[in-house]
């Protein structure tokens, strides 16, 4: 896939993202000029306070799955990751969240791997459950598995397939573009995705890095 295609679904995929929270904050200041009850008026401020961190929280998550955080420093601070992952999942306790990472940094591509696997694990938890996010890093190279559990769970199959490279790289469709970027990178670095879906209720994703 080119870089421009690529680019393109990414754009899309974020622009769809960011989309409800952003309209959320848009209908609320059009509520709020329209209002004049001082209880609806801080209701409005309320949702407008929810809106507004919840597109923050995104945009945090997304420097780092998708961007060039960290600047020019090949290792980024796993921690920035903890606090993404907890934004975007954990606000709202819908998603119980584990964190088994004990490594201080990763690599930029590391990290992408990593949290693009949350991203597609977390929204398959279509009902809520719990995320389990671990790595751990050996003389061959660096094991990601992220664990989701959960009362009802949809992997989209084009995801799957996208992940283990087994589809057509023209069709990919912009909700596949994690999925796409986390068999790239991946598959540059001369590892292996994997994607264990067949246990009721518990989906697991794997990424092998050599070192």
């Amino acid at each position: 896939m080119k870089s421009h295609d690529f680019a393109s679904l990414l754009c899309s995929r974020l622009c769809h993202d960011l989309l409800s929270p952003i309209g959320a904050l848009n209908n609320g200041i059009e509520l709020l000029s329209d209002e004049h009850d001082p209880e609806m008026r801080a209701r409005c401020l309320d949702l407008l306070g929810e809106s507004a961190r919840a597109s923050a929280n995104k945009l945090k998550f997304f420097r780092l799955a998708f961007g060039a955080a960290g600047g020019f420093a090949d290792e980024v601070d796993t921690r920035e990751a903890r606090v993404a992952i907890e934004g975007l999942f954990g606000g709202d306790g819908r998603i119980q969240l584990g964190w088994m990472v004990d490594e201080p940094t990763m690599s930029k591509s590391a990290l992408k791997v990593l949290l693009n696997l949350v991203l597609l694990a977390g929204d398959a938890l279509v009902r809520g459950g719990r995320l389990d996010v671990g790595a751990e890093r050996h003389d061959d190279g660096l094991d990601i598995v992220i664990r989701a559990e959960g009362g009802r769970i949809v992997l989209d199959p084009e995801l799957k397939k996208v992940l283990l490279g087994h589809t057509d790289e023209e069709s990919i469709a912009p909700r596949a573009a994690a999925a796409w970027l986390i068999h790239s990178l991946v598959v540059e670095g001369g590892g292996e995705v994997q994607v264990a879906d067949s246990e009721e209720g518990v989906l697991l994703f794997g990424a092998s890095l050599p070192a």
